[in-house]
């Protein structure tokens, strides 16, 4: 018998277990893609590794190599690589030649085209086991193929290839996980018809490098050191990087595809970054605690905007894509190979510490590394040269997860000798010699205490070994990769036809791609050189402000990034006339989705803002808690409030929760809010609205064909909406027509239909309440970005 001969003949070259012993069950592992790029370079080998570590262990094993290749030319592809598998450096010579030679036998390969294949390969793997007399343990099927053919694989897998009752099915997804949110929702809801959450198992191989593997290890067996000083009082900033010198020749097509923020730091960088943020869980190998510790973490993120990146490309990759994806000369890619991405977590843990992160193609080096920077606040009386440097409370204080390559070329962990002597697991890490020569981040290498792994693990190899063992914690469940996706998408939208920086690749980029924060944003620090330019042809950022009239009153237009800059610019002059004509400023600001990126230019750019005398309103409101992520209240709090000083009885939500009741007529909350406004408000006339307008035409929550708010002198009314939640409290539009200024803002195409229409209509609030905004002795300005105005 096969597998008999095979266990016999590995007994025979070392002392392991009799065959008695082998009674844990037999495990199939299905290798899709077996004769492609990955499975080349890293799968077959990661295979290997775990039939050596594991021909002991109680199992035995057989791998099936799979592709849409024929048979004999498949056979042969997938055995030339299998025949220049090696062993590890600590293996003897002779068990290495039987190991690999008893693997290859227990290798064989398959067509995997149609349903029938399927079928065939579960046939042949029961027929084995009933030969052999073994039991099934489980199968391990591994996706080493393009994403757009999970789907299919998947239903063949689930109809004719799952293993019995009482045996487990593991299946192993690469990346890409989606372009960006809605795919990745769909490629997800498409998976999960076929598999269980706990079958899948999402790879993401940084999670295999031994350094990104040790930082929540790491954290956990340093609480007593780190407790203190893991958070925005004591660190700086942090710095996570991975750099490349090769560029995307032979991978155009997937690059332009995905570029390097979906390749790199939507995925590889924010694992590492989640893994610094999120709190501890109590037990950090237990995979679901760790979860509900990174979605926590990612639900604490800002935003990004356009403006918390820096983007460049190489200057060869366009015609690298002309040649390779035969596009026309005239053709011109703004698809970035280099991005630098300024992140901020509003936890209390971590707010106002900047997180860099950074990748690239044909950069100057090749380096990956995490790198937390701590502040210094001490004085040295001592000269310099008289320090002890190693352990002088002025050098600096850094914590390195050194990820490979680079001036180290191994993977690294590595702390100030100012901060603490770390804890180390013995069995894995090891103090490493340092080599005096070499610098560090500013510091020699003397000055850090240096560990290094006992054994260097390929990350492939590792997470493979965890398939096997079944650790969740390895991987990327769905909710975690929607989490991200949720994350990276908006930013991924707004820089879309953004042009990136052309830089020349390699040493000669010099401080090209340098950068700076400012002002919560981010920006190259040099400009870019008039023999770089950029070929493209005109984008957005080239337009400048148009102003003009809409409705015969003015009208600024720009696109959105530039419009909302000179909206809050406006809001702040008007803020500050009235402080200093009358004290303070009455601001009333609207819901919904459109003023929440004006929150946060204002939260993050505009600290001379009068907020001190500034008295904040609500226009509108649903009818929901404060707290829900519904509320209006609950959008401007997160999105501005928290991260401004006004005055707590300066902030005037509306009373749509009275009596644990919401909006109910008897509780008189309109009635509350009207004698709040005439009490604090001269004349009821606010020194400034802030409106919307949706695509029905309506503006705060006056609908058309609303029964009140439309006409009439009521100034705070309840009204009905057409979506959930229905129900709503709003100002009316007598109260709004009583403001000494009202803005309108429409961002967005979705917005150009009715910017179009209400351009042409005469006043009919009814139809349209947006065309009954007319301030009886105020001023209204209209902010109406491109694509809403021009479509």
């Amino acid at each position: 018998k096969m597998l008999g001969r095979v266990l016999c003949t590995v007994l025979f070259v070392g002392a392991l277990p009799s065959l008695a012993e082998l009674s844990q069950g037999h495990i199939s592992v299905v290798l899709l893609g077996a004769t492609g790029d990955l499975a080349k370079k890293y799968l077959w080998q990661g295979l290997f590794q775990l039939y050596m570590d594991q021909v002991s262990s109680g199992h035995s094993f057989t791998f099936h190599g799979a592709a849409l290749t024929a048979l004999e030319p498949g056979q042969r592809l997938m055995f030339d690589v299998l025949k220049k598998l090696a062993c590890p450096p600590d293996e003897s010579p002779n068990r290495c030649a039987v190991l690999k030679d008893q693997f290859l036998k227990l290798s064989q390969y398959h067509q995997l085209k149609t349903a029938e294949n399927y079928t065939a390969l579960n046939r042949e793997i029961q027929t084995l086991l009933r030969q052999e007399g073994l039991q099934e343990a489980g199968r391990i099927f591994y996706f080493s193929v393009p994403p757009f053919a999970y789907t299919e694989i998947a239903r063949h897998i689930n109809s004719s290839c799952r293993p019995p009752a009482g045996a487990w099915l593991r299946v192993v997804l690469e990346k890409p996980f989606g372009h960006d949110l809605q795919s990745a929702q769909q490629l997800a809801a498409e998976l999960m018809s076929f598999f269980r959450e706990e079958e899948m198992y999402r790879v993401d191989h940084y999670l295999g490098k031994q350094a990104v593997a040790h930082i929540l290890p790491f954290r956990d067996q340093n609480r007593q050191f780190l407790d203190p000083i893991w958070n925005r009082h004591h660190v700086e900033r942090v710095e996570i990087v991975l750099k490349e010198t090769v560029d995307a020749k032979g991978r155009t097509s997937f690059y332009e595809q995905y570029g390097v923020i979906r390749d790199v730091l939507q995925n590889h960088l924010t694992e590492a970054l989640m893994f610094l943020t999120m709190e501890l869980p109590a037990n950090v190998s237990r995979a679901e605690e760790v979860l509900q510790c990174k979605l926590q973490a990612f639900q604490s993120l800002e935003r990004l905007e356009k403006s918390s990146a820096v983007l460049g490309q190489y200057q060869a990759y366009t015609s690298q894509v002309q040649e390779e994806l035969q596009k026309p000369q005239g053709y011109v890619s703004t698809t970035p190979t280099f991005a630098g991405v300024l992140i901020h977590s509003n936890s209390l843990r971590w707010e106002g510490v900047p997180f860099l992160l950074a990748s690239g193609k044909a950069l100057d080096e090749r380096v990956g590394y995490v790198r937390v920077l701590f502040k210094n606040r001490a004085y040295c009386t001592q000269s310099e040269a008289l320090r002890d440097t190693g352990h002088s409370q002025c050098a600096a204080k850094q914590i390195i997860f050194y990820i490979g390559h680079g001036a180290l070329g191994t993977p690294a962990v590595l702390v100030s000798r100012n901060l603490f002597k770390p804890v180390m697991p013995k069995g894995s890490w090891r103090e490493a010699e340092t080599r005096s020569e070499l610098r560090l981040f500013g510091q020699a290498l003397s000055d850090y205490y240096v560990y290094s792994p006992v054994k260097e693990r390929e990350a492939y190899s590792v997470l493979i070994s965890n398939i096997y063992h079944g650790r969740k914690d390895f991987f990327i469940t769905t909710e975690n990769l929607l989490a991200s996706w949720a994350f990276w998408t908006p930013l991924l939208d707004s820089i879309s036809h953004q042009p990136p920086r052309l830089y020349p690749g390699g040493v000669e980029n010099q401080h090209l791609l340098d950068f700076e924060m400012m002002s919560g944003a981010v920006a190259f620090t040099v400009a870019e050189p008039a023999e770089l330019p950029n070929p493209g042809k005109q984008m957005p950022s080239d337009y400048k402000t148009i102003q003009s009239t809409f409705r015969q009153s003015p009208l600024v237009s720009a696109w959105a990034e530039d419009l909302i800059s000179q909206l809050a610019s406006d809001i702040e002059q008007a803020a500050s006339r009235a402080v200093a004509q009358r004290g303070q400023f009455h601001l009333a600001l609207s819901g919904g989705s459109s003023p929440v990126v004006l929150f946060q230019r204002l939260a993050r750019h505009h600290y001379a803002f009068p907020w001190k005398h500034t008295h904040i309103w609500l226009v509108d409101e649903r009818c929901v808690p404060l707290t829900d992520s519904e509320s209006n209240f609950f959008s401007l709090h997160k999105h501005l409030l928290q991260s401004v000083r006004v005055p707590f009885f300066n902030v005037h939500p509306m009373p749509v929760h009275l009596n644990q009741r919401l909006c109910v007529e008897e509780d008189g909350g309109t009635e509350l809010y009207t004698k709040e406004i005439a009490a604090l408000v001269a004349n009821a006339s606010f020194d400034l609205v802030l409106l919307g307008m949706g695509t029905d035409g309506h503006t705060a929550s006056l609908f058309p064909q609303s029964d009140s708010g439309l006409e009439g002198a009521q100034t705070v009314v309840l009204t009905e909406s057409p979506v959930k939640p229905h129900q709503r409290m709003s100002f009316s539009l007598a109260l709004i027509n009583r403001a000494r200024q009202v803005f309108v803002l429409a961002l967005g195409k979705g917005k150009h239909d009715i910017t179009s229409l209400v351009s042409r209509v005469g006043t009919q609030p009814r139809k349209w309440p947006i065309s009954g905004v007319s301030p009886s002795s105020g001023q209204l300005v209209w902010y109406v970005d491109y694509e809403a105005l021009l479509g």
